[in-house]
């Protein structure tokens, strides 16, 4: 059976400033620490973590909605890919991000929850702390 997770995150800098950065090769990169190829075209492929993530944009909605076919080189060739939804709502403070990821193989939610919380959440804190004070 397959398995979906929800995860909620607050930055303190706008939705664009993350959309952009979300499908920008070089800012992904920076803002998780690991090699990015991303597009910001429909339809086109993208890959994150080194080849360790891949997929492909399939609804963009700028600066608020990223939806994007996901898996990882943990999937089995035989496995359907994953579906990743990222919502960007603006805060008084900056921007929610809601993140759904569904359609994952039975067993593994837990160990991508803690994924995006530990490779993408903690680090994109940090950059964007840093990129909002070289502003100031």
């Amino acid at each position: 059976m397959k398995e979906s997770i929800q995860l909620k995150q607050r930055f303190s800098v706008l939705p664009k400033v993350i959309y952009n950065a979300w499908l920008c090769s070089e800012e992904h990169s920076k803002m998780t620490g690991g090699m990015a190829v991303c597009n910001r075209l429909e339809g086109h492929d993208f890959s994150a973590w080194d080849d360790y993530i891949s997929g492909k944009n399939l609804k963009l909605k700028e600066n608020s909605r990223i939806v994007q076919s996901w898996r990882s080189t943990e999937f089995n060739e035989k496995e359907e890919d994953s579906f990743l939804e990222i919502k960007l709502e603006e805060t008084k403070e900056g921007t929610e991000l809601t993140l759904l990821h569904s359609n994952i193989p039975e067993g593994q939610s837990e160990h991508y929850k803690n994924g995006w919380i530990e490779y993408y959440f903690e680090p994109m804190n940090a950059y964007f702390k840093e990129k909002k004070t070289e502003k100031d």
